[in-house]
């Protein structure tokens, strides 16, 4: 199988696999003060001390969390908190549903931010929205989870403080691919997810900026992360976490955005058009639409032949749901005609080759199927 889903998850790299497996042995609960608590203790302040080195922020700003969609409620929870919602086309279902966007068109909650064709958050809009009303929450996702477009996180933070708005960044696709950084970016909190690295499922995290404001708990218990996330952390998954981030590497993701433009290159020749082409994206995304060709069928065929993408829709029930990303981005029918290819860290030549093969044998299968025979 040719595992081209790194955006559902990544492979677990070697880096996190051996960090998780020697934190094993740290059995004491880190809250405990006898020697084994002690030293769970030492493998959690380590983790935390090197992921807020990595992406931007003091370690007494970093609250542990179960992955990227709780780190993203938590701060609609707490930052959001008598405050009007602005929420950009485009971001994922943890921003979505938490933000009610899914039912602004009948008395929700949440105001949602425009994007352009190529999947851009229309920056004036967003300046409009803060002028002309009572200060703001605004989330603006990093990069898209579909298209891997990147969002101008810098220029957009800069409006928010103008307008003494808050801005949350889900930057859970976008960590380990491109330069993070939380002070230059100039956001007030930052989601990650430890899968989407390469790490173990099971952890993420909110990093705040010094001067966010005052996070209350949206899990009370027993006064962890400084009274801010109730309960008892996965060690051994919070190591494996720090170990990946640590892996990543610049020259990586170049070498990954090599492969990602052989796959479109070749994809495009057999009729493939590339969601968001024209704007900076992750290196190892690339969105697919096949006009005509229903996405589900496709991901299905190219399973077949052992190639595995996801659907750029959401499919449920035997029906294709267009994909809110696309349909914001005005591709009309293309939003249920588009695959994700998202190559994860270790993705080879080879990869990519039978990709184009499967994809080449795909095409010109699925659509003869759409000519009408001759009586």
């Amino acid at each position: 199988m040719h595992y081209l889903d790194a955006n559902a998850s990544e492979p677990l790299r070697p880096e996190a696999r051996a960090a998780l497996l020697q934190a094993l042995d740290a059995t004491g609960n880190p809250s405990s003060i006898h020697r084994s608590g002690r030293a769970a203790r030492r493998w959690l302040e380590d983790a935390r001390e090197s992921l807020a080195r990595r992406f931007g922020g003091r370690p007494e700003d970093l609250i542990f969390t179960s992955g990227g969609t709780e780190a993203d409620a938590l701060a609609l929870h707490a930052l959001g908190a008598g405050r009007r919602l602005i929420v950009s086309a485009i971001e994922h279902d943890a921003i979505r549903s938490g933000a009610g966007t899914a039912s602004v068109t009948n008395g929700g909650h949440a105001v949602v931010l425009p994007v352009d064709a190529t999947g851009i958050a229309d920056l004036g809009q967003l300046e409009i929205l803060l002028r002309d009303g009572p200060p703001a929450l605004v989330c603006l996702m990093l990069a898209n989870n579909e298209t891997g477009t990147i969002q101008p996180i810098a220029e957009a933070a800069a409006l928010c403080r103008h307008h003494g708005a808050l801005l949350h960044v889900d930057a859970v696709q976008a960590a380990g691919r491109i330069q993070v950084d939380l002070a230059a970016l100039g956001a007030h909190s930052l989601a990650l997810s430890s899968h989407k690295l390469g790490g173990p499922t099971g952890a993420g995290a909110l990093l705040l900026a010094p001067d966010a404001p005052p996070i209350p708990a949206l899990i009370a218990g027993g006064g962890q992360e400084r009274g801010r996330r109730g309960g008892t952390l996965p060690v051994a998954v919070i190591a494996g976490f720090a170990a990946a981030a640590e892996a990543c590497s610049p020259q990586a993701s170049a070498d990954l955005a090599k492969l990602r433009d052989a796959a479109e290159w070749a994809a495009q020749s057999y009729g493939a058009r590339v969601c968001g082409a024209g704007a900076a994206r992750l290196p190892n995304t690339t969105s697919l639409a096949m006009p005509g060709v229903r996405a589900d069928a496709q991901v299905m065929a190219l399973d077949l032949a052992g190639i595995a993408v996801s659907a750029g829709a959401a499919c449920s029930s035997g029906k294709v749901a267009a994909s809110h990303v696309l349909t914001a981005m005005g591709l009309g029918a293309l939003a249920g005609q588009a695959i994700r290819v998202s190559l994860p860290w270790n993705a080879t030549h080879a990869d990519v080759d039978a990709f184009v093969f499967a994809y080449q044998r795909m095409a010109d299968r699925l659509r003869s199927a759409l000519v009408p025979h001759a009586a």
